[in-house]
């Protein structure tokens, strides 16, 4: 590397490749051609080059840098390498079949005879007499075997005249050797390859494991851009669409794919979808704990269980149509709900502010709470406006609900006695942000409404209005996506994309 930085004039890589070498000479004749005369002096003069120094001083004349003494250093020189005969580092590469391994199939067994015919007693071996034979009987001995040599000349045992019937078949022993090589298999295609290259739904991307493609799918398809609630749903869906097998101690796990609707008739060679672990019928459980909390006053518990269905809808996957619109109406409901209980909760905060609090507990009410949890929401709003002595509003809410035909008598009873309260002073204490005869929205950040014709923006994925300031930030409500973000929509199902 340094021959080659020489050559093309670079001088910096030139010095770093001798820097790496902990070559000293070359370092210092690399600042001498560079004109850093003292550099190259006090380089030569710290690991001993006196000769080289001494030059370099005669150059400088008075201008010799001085070099403190008495100090004892250790050089930063890297270990010289014990073998420099050729490039490092070498692997051993073992011929092919076909580079010369045709040719070499008999040439072990030739060596192996020419060694030996070369081989000999030794002069040193000392051969007794063998009993009962004389020389001359073994001379007559090997008078006979060059007879029976020159016999086999003349036809022998005419081996090459034997009959065979025509279906023998000759056996090939040349062959064997040829098979005996192994040649691995080609590796097909993981099967979690196979799920990412033929599906466009986030949830099995995840459960391949391909987390990256899945986060872009969901950033691109719903405006998506904080994951983080989003983790232990990738994980849970990557580790449930797969199982892992023991097989010996000291090898690693086999990891097997669990495919979504296999059957033993399925054909080997079509790979179905992965099986995930999150299913619609599962979110409507967490709908109905919700629901209870909420008409039990739990809100906290309430808002975990619906910000869970939330997180949860972008990774599932449905099969027919009207499963995704059931998915889109469950995502309306859950962020109503999500909404009106943040400003619930924002209200309990606020016990030093008595108008704000009239505020949110009207807003509340416009959130589509179901029945049972509507009924609380209008009975604790009127009886807040109460406190503050507005009236009209109060009643407007008493008058909402006996509309609903509360099943709870004591309820009715109190709303119709605010009814009547209300008709001796139709009027408001204080002006309050609220006018339920103009339709409205509320922002979803600032908890302000926002009426009709007024412009606004939505989230891209659970719809909530903010007004325009808000542009850009993170929604509050499903904490995923960003307010304004340009989306294509959900997608949840392969029917989507037939």
């Amino acid at each position: 590397m340094m021959k080659i930085a020489e050559v093309k004039n670079d001088v910096m890589g030139q010095f770093h490749d001798a820097l790496y070498l902990g070559d000293v000479r070359e370092r210092v004749k690399i600042l001498e051609n560079a004109g850093h005369l003292p550099l190259a002096y006090i380089t030569a003069a710290v690991h001993g080059l006196h000769d080289i120094a001494e030059r370099l001083a005669a150059d400088l004349g008075d201008n010799v840098p001085s070099v403190p003494a008495g100090k004892k250093a250790s050089l930063l020189i890297p270990p010289s390498p014990v073998l420099c005969a050729g490039d490092w580092p070498l692997l051993m590469v073992s011929k092919g079949i076909f580079e010369g391994g045709l040719d070499d199939t008999g040439r072990g067994e030739t060596e192996d005879y020419e060694e030996a015919a070369d081989a000999d007693w030794g002069e040193a071996l000392d051969i007794g007499e063998v009993d009962n034979l004389q020389n001359g009987d073994i001379s007559l001995m090997l008078e006979d075997e060059v007879v029976h040599e020159e016999n086999d000349e003349e036809g022998g045992w005419d081996l090459e005249d034997l009959d065979l019937p025509a279906d023998a078949e000759t056996p090939k022993t040349a062959a064997v050797g040829r098979s005996a090589i192994f040649v691995a298999p080609t590796p097909g295609m993981p099967v979690s390859q196979i799920w990412v290259q033929k599906s466009s739904l986030a949830a099995e991307h995840a459960a391949a494991g391909n987390f990256d493609t899945a986060m872009r799918l969901l950033s691109r398809q719903l405006g998506i851009r904080n994951f983080t609630p989003l983790k232990s749903q990738f994980i849970d869906l990557h580790l449930g669409s797969h199982s892992y097998l023991r097989a010996f101690t000291s090898a690693p796990l086999i990891s097997v794919a669990v495919e979504r609707g296999w059957n033993e008739s399925a054909s080997p060679n079509v790979r179905g979808p992965p099986a995930l672990v999150f299913s619609f019928s599962q979110l409507e459980e967490k709908l109905k704990a919700g629901y209870k909390a909420t008409t039990a006053g739990k809100f906290s518990e309430a808002l975990r269980q619906f910000m869970s269905i939330l997180h949860t809808i972008p990774l599932i996957v449905v099969e027919t149509r009207r499963e995704v619109d059931e998915v889109k109406e469950l995502i309306i409901i859950v962020k109503e709900y999500v909404l009106g209980l943040q400003m619930e909760l924002k209200r309990r905060e606020l016990k030093d502010n008595p108008i704000r609090q009239q505020e949110l507990a009207a807003y509340f009410t416009h959130c589509k709470p179901p029945a049972s949890a509507l009924e609380t929401c209008t009975i604790e709003c009127y009886d807040c406006l109460l406190q503050g002595t507005n009236l009209s509003t109060a009643a407007n809410f008493a008058r909402r609900l006996l509309e609903t035909n509360p099943s709870n008598e004591n309820q009715a009873r109190t709303a119709r006695q605010v009814l009547q309260a209300a008709e001796k002073n139709m009027k408001d204490a204080t002006q309050l942000n609220y006018d339920f005869r103009n339709p409205f929205v509320v922002c979803g950040a600032t908890y302000v409404p926002i009426y009709r014709g007024q412009k606004d923006i939505t989230c891209p994925y659970c719809s909530t209005h903010f007004v325009p300031s808000q542009q850009g930030q993170l929604c509050t409500v499903c904490e995923l996506a960003g307010v304004g973000a340009d989306a294509s929509g959900l997608l949840c199902s392969p029917s989507q994309i037939r």
